[in-house]
């Protein structure tokens, strides 16, 4: 007789099943369920295909569009058929993609023949009716060799580059048609799932594939973002230089011996970046008076400031940091949020008028008196002010999540004011067809950092994500593009770095956590980088404000 297993369904309700049942079976066994056909299933906090087989006991979760973990199983599932469809009607054209822009995919397009509408509107004619043949994503698994055998003969270099760094013995293949690639995680049930999407031309040779909001009939505004653009194609520049674009590439100079020069021509770029943002303020300095910078969480502010004031003291100019935490309002004037928490990452929990009428005196050569502000109380600390003035050759630095907003300083005139946004946009690909994200790069240095300095476990870090997350859509990526320069602070070997530390952390967190999933994810895409000594990691670099031993105080 058949082993059966018992399967907590969504809702609670407990059925037990046959061992060796897929998770599709399941859902067409449940009443009123097939007609949901989810994109993926979370089964004891781990995401999987439809096709996974159930051996033993289990809990599962539906997993839609409206879940990050459902986006990014549709968008990884578009973008395979985008490359199916740009291989059927340019098989001559090869796409790299590139960064998230406009709530979408950045692809360039390399081709004899360049990139036009018609073009376009052929590769999306060509998407739809793979759409409509509703055809399967079929998955297989072959030796390690036997994929690099197949993708050296499809002449797919990076591919098998990467492939010939990595440890495992088996590797699952992912096709849609004729097109095949490594499986980097789950994809939706079929083709016809992917009933939404748009492409868009985007500067002179790539395009945008754009991806519907959580409501799956709208579109998100597409908002145009030069300066963001710019600064990752400076960064492509970057990597072009070093010759490093993709994962393949940097393992190869890791175990070849060859990666310390990578990392100290990585950190001169960015010192020569930060002379560079150090010089400009010089030439403006007659005018220039207050520098604010902004950022994501992780993006390594507090250490790029440091950096970018050694470089104005070598040009003459003596920076004072001015601290946002201590304009805070009184605990009872704090706005509270939906849930009656109070809200700290609003722009109405500063005070203002204080701030402004501080600046203004400041900027008139006058002296202030700084308040202190006191997290335990939720109150100004009377005795505890400190006085500062601006005198010749001192400008303000002002660092915090509302920078970028022109609100804080409105009252105060554009020419005193120099913005810098700093984030970091990772450009290093895995291959030519799998992106890092960039918010992937700031969670794992965030792990790092909360699991080594601040008594924080990997699971309450990934717990927190989401509402961090949030914070920043609503208080600093909508005012990005005010600033005068962006500064990308990722480092093109930092992976290979953080892999040492993330993977133990990583590791810790229990199945039975809801984190689990996304522990699992960072897991296996940090896994496929050869580790790189943090000796290699110089005291000044930014990497340092996230695994210890700087030469700055924090």
């Amino acid at each position: 007789m058949a082993e059966k297993i018992t399967v907590k369904l969504p809702g609670g309700i407990e059925k037990d099943f046959t061992c060796g049942i897929s998770l599709r079976e399941i859902i067409n066994s449940v009443p009123g369920e097939s007609s949901v056909f989810p994109l993926a299933v979370l089964v004891n906090n781990c995401l999987e295909d439809l096709d996974y087989v159930l051996n033993e006991h289990a809990q599962i979760e539906w997993v839609d569009y409206s879940s990050k973990e459902g986006a990014s199983v549709y968008r990884r599932s578009a973008s395979i058929i985008l490359l199916e469809a740009t291989a059927d009607v340019c098989p001559e054209a090869d796409l790299v993609v590139g960064q998230s822009i406009s709530k979408g995919y950045y692809y360039s397009f390399k081709s004899k023949e360049p990139l036009n509408e018609d073009i376009l509107d052929r590769i999306s004619s060509r998407m739809w009716e793979i759409v409509r043949e509703d055809r399967s994503f079929n998955k297989t698994n072959m030796t390690l060799q036997d994929a690099i055998d197949f993708f050296e003969k499809k002449g797919r270099v990076n591919k098998v580059r990467l492939l010939k760094t990595l440890t495992v013995h088996h590797v699952w293949l992912i096709c849609c048609g004729n097109f095949v690639d490594i499986y980097n995680g789950p994809v939706a049930p079929s083709t016809g799932e992917i009933n939404q999407f748009q492409l868009t031309m985007h500067g002179r040779n790539g395009f945008i594939l754009r991806f519907p909001n959580p409501d799956m009939k709208t579109f998100p505004d597409n908002i145009s973002q030069p300066g963001l653009f710019n600064v990752y194609q400076e960064t492509r520049s970057w990597y072009e230089i070093l010759k490093v674009e993709n994962v393949g590439q940097l393992n190869e100079l890791s175990i070849n011996d060859k990666i310390s020069e990578v990392v100290k021509i990585a950190e001169g770029l960015h010192e020569k970046k930060i002379a560079q943002i150090a010089d400009e303020i010089y030439l403006g300095k007659d005018s220039i008076r207050i520098i604010l910078i902004a950022g994501p969480s992780s993006s390594g502010k507090t250490t790029f400031s440091k950096r970018l004031g050694i470089q104005l003291k070598v040009n003459g100019i003596t920076p004072v940091s001015l601290s946002l935490d201590h304009y805070f309002k009184d605990r009872q004037s704090t706005p509270k949020d939906s849930l009656g928490n109070f809200n700290f990452d609003v722009l109405e929990a500063i005070d203002l008028d204080l701030l402004h009428q501080q600046l203004q005196s400041l900027l008139e050569g006058k002296e202030v008196q700084v308040p202190f502000y006191s997290f335990t109380t939720g109150e100004r600390v009377s005795g505890k002010s400190h006085k500062l003035s601006l005198k010749k050759d001192i400008i303000l630095i002002i660092e915090g999540i509302h920078a970028m907003n022109p609100k804080l300083v409105a009252a105060l005139p554009d020419e005193v004011k120099y913005r810098i946004y700093v984030s970091a946009l990772t450009q290093l690909a895995i291959d030519d067809h799998n992106r890092i994200f960039t918010s992937d790069t700031r969670l794992i240095r965030r792990i790092i950092r909360d699991c080594l300095f601040r008594g924080y476990s990997a699971w309450e870090t990934i717990k927190q994500w989401p509402s961090v997350r949030e914070g920043e859509n609503s208080h600093i990526f909508p005012f990005q593009e005010e600033a005068n320069v962006m500064f990308n602070s990722a480092l093109v070997y930092e992976h290979a770095v953080l892999r040492n530390y993330a993977e133990r952390f990583l590791l810790d967190v229990p199945r039975s956590r809801p984190e689990y999933a996304e522990a699992r994810r960072l897991l296996s895409f940090i896994s496929v980088f050869v580790p790189i000594s943090p000796d290699e990691v110089p005291p000044t670099s930014i990497l340092r404000e996230f695994i210890g031993e700087s030469g700055f105080e924090y």
